[in-house]
């Protein structure tokens, strides 16, 4: 199990990392950009012409390295607690990179993300047995399609609001990579490309990084990535326990429920205050004279 958490933690600081990175790179392709079959070839071509998120996407798949290992050896909910320890690595590299600040009450949300986690991860118990699961891969797959249709609307709006649905939608897409990743079937080279979700991993991924770009144009890191993080924890933590036979400590079935009551509502708290100040924002920018917003520097820059 050490292995297994040490492999987590390193992808949450290395995944942490990558998200400024994908921020700075993000934010300098034109927020009009929308998840629209359209336009998806031209805006993953802008992306790609980012250094920063070139940077983004190598670390993504290192982090992901460890992550597959976690999830193998972790039950999803530890798994996945120990990556959104991420989440308090982007808030502070926002804070002096991306001019973030976050109140007291905000940071107070992210001590209690990270005790949350820290219940969640001395309330856990055995994972279960990977085993094939139809009905979960059909999910999975029904699950993709939705999300997808689901951010080809959100991404029409600039509005604040579409930050939080974005990083939700992101957040969806990588709890369906952790649950890919247990339903893979590696017990030999046949077994594995016949199985839907080898298929279904990369694609869950590929998705979730798009939509967290989208996010990251529309409103601010902690926004963006809050909600992601809670999601992508929260999703597939359930389905570990009710489906795929994770274990609870005995007698802390209270602790985990409690560390997913902490981290829910310090991740609601996050959303909450970043989205009233990125809408307080907006409007001070609405009611700057035109000359004004001219002269200010664009991206992520100190604003």
């Amino acid at each position: 199990m050490l292995l297994g958490l040490g492999a987590a933690l390193g992808a949450a600081v290395v995944f942490g990392i990558a998200a400024i990175l994908q921020a700075v790179g993000s934010r300098k392709v034109p927020t009009g950009s929308e998840l629209d079959p359209r336009q998806f070839g031209g805006f993953v071509v802008a992306l790609l012409k980012q250094p920063a998120f070139l940077g983004a996407l190598v670390l993504q798949l290192a982090g992901f390295g460890l992550h597959f290992v976690a999830l193998r050896l972790l039950p999803l909910y530890l798994a996945q607690a120990g990556i959104a320890v991420s989440l308090v690595v982007t808030a502070l590299l926002a804070t002096r990179w991306m001019s973030d600040r976050l109140s007291v009450i905000e940071w107070a949300a992210v001590v209690a993300v990270c005790a949350g986690l820290g219940l969640l991860a001395v309330s856990a118990g055995d994972a279960g047995e990977s085993a094939r699961h139809d009905g979960l891969m059909i999910g999975v797959i029904v699950g993709l399609i939705a999300i997808a249709v689901l951010a080809g609307l959100a991404s029409r709006s600039q509005h604040t609001s579409a930050t939080t649905v974005l990083g939700v939608l992101a957040g969806l897409g990588y709890a369906g990579v952790a649950v890919s990743v247990r339903l893979l079937d590696d017990s030999s080279i046949g077994a594995l490309l016949q199985s839907p979700t080898t298929y279904t991993l990369p694609v869950s991924a590929a998705l979730a990084f798009l939509l967290y770009s989208l996010a990251l144009q529309r409103g601010s890191v902690t926004l963006a990535t809050t909600p992601m993080i809670a999601l992508q924890t929260i999703a597939p933590s359930a389905i570990g326990v009710l489906v795929l036979g994770d274990a609870v400590r005995e007698g802390w079935y209270a602790g985990a429920l409690g560390g997913f009551a902490v981290t829910a509502v310090g991740a609601l708290i996050l959303v909450r205050f970043e989205s009233v100040k990125d809408e307080a924002g907006v409007t001070q920018d609405a009611s700057e004279p035109a000359t004004s917003t001219a002269a200010r520097p664009e991206g992520p820059g100190p604003r």
